[in-house]
């Protein structure tokens, strides 16, 4: 890819003399921890953050900025426990706010789950959080407060875009838009989309994930206290390697899985790594991309498939790509029959905008080749996928 955008290299330059702080991370993270205000009891959703940390310090490649969104990833969640913490301590009645019947898309990255939750976000039956939302959730904010968060939401959506231009091409975020639960979710993949960090995926991979689950339906909960309840549609291609988890603290959600071909979903999602990675690690380690999504990816397939097994047919939708990749007039309606919701002329008429690319972006080109990978090495990954993918495409 292009070398550094300006102002990225600039950041770094800024960034450095504290860089030298990442071979002491245990008093970086005491320091986090004490502004975050750790919650007694909590200590073990704690330590796994101060693990996350110590193990991010240690990644080849990282750079000054890569080390400071380390620090602000791990900020941003034990700040957002506490709170969610305080307030059901404050409100014991959020826990028994009824989370009934969501809706959760899923399936591999760069399969239309984005354009499906987007279209399935177009009811007013139905909530998704939005992206300010979640990078800080909290109960019904006075306007002043509400525009002050809002505005957090939109810096972080700016940085993107100056630090890696080229992001917003293949996934845009727009900080009032719907986004996804990875945002929420203590220890989703994301911090492999930033650097490589083997110790972290070998505790992520022996991880029980259903306290981590239990906490996303607190956030929830809390989004939803003291406003009107509706149906919430969620997302995440991250559920994929732990729908048991899930379907243990969500056991009435109705799944949405999304499918593509596999060979273009990893090459895809292989570019929208690159340029998002590159913010945070420098030299890019291309074939490195590629085996470690190749391996996230195939191990949250196989987990995925073996999950569902156990779901019951009527809250199983299988949404092939034609549905909304290709002709999304035609597969909307097709999607809302299957979740049990109503498609009306309100819906049509929003569903060109929810659809369309970002005005000024540029088409996405990826090759798998770039990535060290080939079609018979990812075909091979996901034989057992592949075959069900015919059996949807023939449905």
């Amino acid at each position: 890819m292009s070398s550094s955008p300006l102002t990225l290299t600039l950041a770094n330059a800024l960034l450095r003399p504290g860089f030298g702080s990442r071979r002491d991370p245990d008093r970086v993270f005491d320091r986090i921890a004490a502004e975050a205000g750790e919650a007694p009891g909590d200590e073990q959703f704690v330590d796994g953050f101060r693990s996350l940390l110590g193990w991010w310090a240690k990644a080849e490649r990282l750079t000054p900025v890569g080390w400071q969104s380390a620090q602000a990833h791990v900020r941003r969640h034990l700040a957002n426990r506490a709170r969610i913490r305080r307030l059901i301590a404050e409100h014991p009645e959020i826990e028994r706010e009824p989370v009934e019947k969501p809706v959760f898309v899923v399936g591999l990255p760069r399969t239309a789950t984005t354009v499906t939750h987007a279209v399935l976000s177009l009811s007013d039956d139905h909530r998704s959080p939005l992206l300010w939302e979640l990078l800080a959730p909290d109960l019904e904010l006075p306007p002043r407060q509400r525009r002050k968060a809002i505005t957090t939401g939109r810096r972080m959506v700016q940085g993107t875009d100056l630090f890696a231009p080229r992001f917003r091409d293949i996934h845009a975020m727009v900080a009032e838009g719907p986004e996804e639960c990875t945002f929420a979710l203590p220890h989703a993949l994301m911090p492999f989309s930033q650097a490589r960090i083997p110790e972290y995926r070998d505790w992520h991979c022996a991880r029980d994930f259903v306290p981590d689950y239990r906490y996303l339906k607190q956030v929830y909960q809390v989004l939803q206290y003291g406003r009107p309840r509706r149906r919430w549609v969620l997302k995440s291609p991250m559920h994929l390697e732990n729908l048991d988890a899930l379907r243990t603290v969500f056991p009435d959600a109705t799944i949405v899985w999304c499918h593509r071909d596999p060979v273009t979903a990893v090459a895809s999602f292989c570019s929208l790594i690159e340029h998002g990675m590159a913010v945070s690690s420098r030299p890019l380690d291309l074939p490195g991309i590629g085996a470690t999504w190749l391996g996230l990816l195939s191990r949250a397939m196989t987990r995925g498939m073996a999950a569902r097994a156990a779901i019951p047919p009527e809250q199983l939708v299988d949404a092939p790509y034609s549905w909304l990749g290709s002709d999304p007039a035609a597969g909307a309606p097709k999607l809302y029959s299957a979740v049990g919701a109503r498609w009306t002329d309100a819906e049509a008429a929003r569903l060109p905008e929810a659809v369309a690319r970002p005005k000024g972006s540029r088409p996405h080109r990826y090759d798998l080749a770039r990535y060290g990978l080939t079609r018979a090495e990812v075909e091979s990954a996901f034989a057992g996928y592949n075959a069900l993918r015919a059996e949807v495409d023939r449905a």
